[in-house]
Formats: C-alpha cells, structure tokens, sequence
C-alpha cells in the first residue's frame, strides 16, 4: 500500500471558508492560490488525443480527495494509479491488491484487514479493478459441454463474492458530506439482454452477479450517502494479460486510455445515476 501526500496548499485551501451550500449539503471550491491549479491541468500524451486530453479529469472531486484503488497491480489498476498519482490535486493514493497490502479476494480476513488500516478519513474515489477470465489455464467455455463446476465456483469466487466483499467491507467508508464515487469493473458480456453469442458461461453468470451485487448495494449506500455514485463500469476491450488472448476482431485500446476514459466517465456520473452499469464511454449498458 503506498499513499502520497497532496500538495500542502491544496489541503490548506480546502477549508470551512471555501465551501458553498450545494444541493444541500456543503460542497468545496477550487482555490485559485495554487499554481498547478486543477482546471488548467494537461493530460500526459501518452492517454491518447481522446476529448480527455484537454479535459481536466476528476473536476467534480474535492481538493485533496482521497482515493483507493484496489486491483492496483493490474493493467487497467495500475494505468488508473498513475494517472491518479499525477494529478495535483489528489491527497492520499491507496494502491491495494495482493502485491500491495496483502488484500486477498478469497480471504474476508485479509480484506477486512486492509479496510481497517485506512483509519477514520472518508473515501472519495473507490476503484475496484479486480477480477480474471481464465482460472488454472482454463479458457471461457464455447458449450456447455465444456462447463466445469470447480472452475465455475471459482470465476463466481473471484468476480463476484470477492466483489461483494469489497463492497461489504469499503463502501461504508465513502464520504458522507461530500461528492464520492465507487466504480467496479464489470463487463458488457455480463449484460443478459446483450447477449446475442453465447458462450463464455461461468464468466458471463459471474459478470452478470457482481452486477446485481453493484446495483443492491448502490441502493444501500444512498440510504447513508446520499453524494455518493455506486456504478458498475465496462472498461472496453483493453490490451493486457487477461483479455489479449480474445480480443482478436475486436477493437481495442491501452490500459492508459481505459483509465482516463473511466475517470473520465466517472467524473461526469451524479448522485441520481447511481447503480447504473456503463461502459467506459460513459454510455449506459442493459442489463
């Protein structure tokens, strides 16, 4: 786990005398004292010449927002991480996995653990970036002759109940006053209305879990945090270990550009679309 201290000003500037009465609640404004001000911030070239590159990423977060990303070792976990860790106006970057923070998705334990060493200070920016395809070299399944019910437990263990988990053991610890967000990687092939090939069975089902788990607990957590958005998120065919294999046919793009293109996405996701399921463009998924 590493976390890294937001500039000092930033954290000066957010202070009782720089909050308005938003919707309600109290809201924090951009200081204008800060020389590496938020809303003049470049996106490093290498996350593509998308919209992103001119757009400041993240706006709607408070200065000094805390951030923990968890699946931190992963491509799409670790692009995500650096982006973050190269925006000023972050405070505490949380990197958890089983590299970082000995966070088991298979172990409560582990998880609850790691949840408890985040202390008292309130989470403004939950990414889950965990999950797998394949288990023990096994492929997606093309029958159901192939379907195998040890494999199958484990995809549900994995990228579902290790989800849930998660949610179980972080999404209380979101910010109550302020704006937060919480986005879990799903897939668009856990949609069942978009189902139109088949296959892949065991990951599809679990897929399609975690987004009954992201939609149940959205409604949970709004009854505590109403700022909060809880949203489930298809980060598009991405070029890493998991899904290279079988992107063959499909258009894809680096880890770097799923990542600006999420916190794109989820910079522009209010409150009122909790527990919706989107892709990384920020267009709505069926369920």
């Amino acid at each position: 786990m590493t976390i890294g201290p937001a500039p000092f000003s930033l954290r000066q500037a957010w202070t009782t005398k720089s909050v308005t009465e938003t919707a309600g609640r109290k809201a924090p404004k951009f200081s204008n004292r800060h020389p590496t001000d938020p809303a003049t911030w470049m996106l490093p070239a290498r996350y593509g010449s998308m919209e992103t590159q001119n757009h400041p990423l993240l706006h709607s977060l408070p200065p000094g927002f805390r951030a923990v990303v968890i699946g931190a070792s992963g491509g799409i976990g670790s692009a995500i991480c650096d982006l973050l860790q190269s925006r000023p106006d972050i405070g505490d970057l949380v990197r958890l996995s089983r590299s970082y923070g000995d966070l088991d998705l298979l172990d409560e334990q582990s998880i609850e653990a790691a949840a408890g060493t985040l202390g008292d200070a309130p989470i403004n920016l939950l990414i889950c970036a965990t999950g797998v395809l394949t288990i023990d070299g096994r492929p997606p399944e093309k029958a159901l002759r192939h379907i195998d019910p040890d494999t199958m437990l484990k995809q549900f263990q994995i990228n579902a109940v290790g989800p849930a988990l998660l949610a179980k053991h972080f999404l209380p610890r979101l910010d109550r006053h302020f704006r937060s967000i919480a986005a879990f990687l799903s897939a668009r092939v856990g949609s069942i209305s978009d189902n139109r090939l088949g296959g892949w069975i065991a990951y599809r089902s679990a897929k399609a879990a975690l987004n009954q788990i992201v939609r149940t607990a959205s409604i949970e957590i709004a009854r505590t945090h109403p700022a909060a958005t809880v949203v489930a998120v298809h980060p598009g065919t991405v070029r890493t270990n998991l899904s290279n294999p079988y992107s063959q046919g499909h258009a894809t793009i680096t880890a770097d550009q799923a990542a600006a293109r999420i916190l794109q996405t989820l910079d522009g996701v209010g409150a009122e679309q909790t527990g919706s399921f989107l892709a990384y463009d920020g267009s709505q998924i069926s369920w």
